[in-house]
């Protein structure tokens, strides 16, 4: 019996106190490809921790944090001014921490002729002032607009960067995430989108030049690219316990590593 209670309190003290869940959720940028691939590593060298990952758009992860539903919400844009109001209404003080830098890569499919546009164009096809590839020196067919949805930090940002904040063409069709929209103008030769950097290598598609810069890591960082913006994490106050932990990991020169890997430009 000696023997029996000795294993048990053996195995007990071999196995971890709790296992620990993180729930994280928010954007689509940060969540489809590089949030998971830092979990997947933080999760080897912490075997106890388990994590819940919802990748539904930046509105999602910033009212997760303000609803207490989450430890950590990703946006690829700030917080609105309403939402930060909302969330200290509720007690809760949102804080920015930058992930990685970013640039909205305009997109079309790879047989289209278009290899750059200015910005005064790219404006006007996504408002739906131009709506033929002919007036922006293409062939001629009516231009099919693919754009994220109203939830998305990137349907925010791109408004403001590159609309001047007019509204979407009225024809414009929304996705709910980057891959979808790469894939829509892959197998569409009038196709035009929006992606993050880390994904413009997808099969099918090609991003063009802005008035000569492209969204490449160089150009970002000299601000030379005009769709450019940071990506966040946002967490109620200061972090603790495993959600800090997790933070500083993706700060990490090993973290920082992944964020260059998938495809967006480091912090560090």
């Amino acid at each position: 019996m000696n023997k029996i209670l000795i294993l048990a309190a053996a195995l007990l003290a071999a196995a971890p106190l709790s296992a620990q869940k993180l729930v994280i959720k928010g954007s689509d940028t940060l969540g489809a490809k590089l949030v998971p691939m830092l979990a997947e590593e933080y999760k080897a060298m912490h075997p106890g921790v388990s994590f819940e990952i919802a990748a539904e758009g930046s509105t999602t992860g910033i009212a997760a944090i303000t609803d207490g539903t989450a430890a950590i919400g990703m946006s690829s844009r700030r917080a609105k001014p309403t939402e930060l109001s909302g969330a200290a209404a509720k007690g809760v003080s949102l804080k920015p921490i930058i992930v990685c830098y970013d640039g909205m890569a305009v997109i079309v499919n790879e047989n289209s002729p278009i290899k750059s546009l200015t910005k005064r164009q790219v404006e006007q096809i996504f408002t739906g002032d131009i709506t033929d590839w002919s007036a922006v020196g293409g062939n001629p067919g009516t231009i099919s607009i693919y754009t994220r949805n109203t939830s998305s930090g990137t349907y925010s940002d791109f408004k403001d960067l590159a609309m001047k904040k007019r509204d979407y063409a009225p024809s414009s069709q929304k996705m709910a995430g980057n891959e979808q929209i790469a894939a829509e103008v892959s197998k569409n030769p009038n196709g035009i989108g929006y992606v993050g950097v880390a994904y413009i290598h997808a099969p099918g598609i090609r991003a063009v030049d802005i008035e000569g810069a492209n969204p490449t890591k160089a150009e970002v960082l000299a601000k030379k690219y005009p769709y450019a913006r940071p990506n966040f994490y946002y967490t109620n106050g200061d972090a603790s316990g495993e959600a800090a932990k997790f933070i500083e990991f993706t700060h990490s020169e090993a973290g920082q590593k992944i964020v260059e890997k998938v495809g967006f430009i480091p912090v560090k």
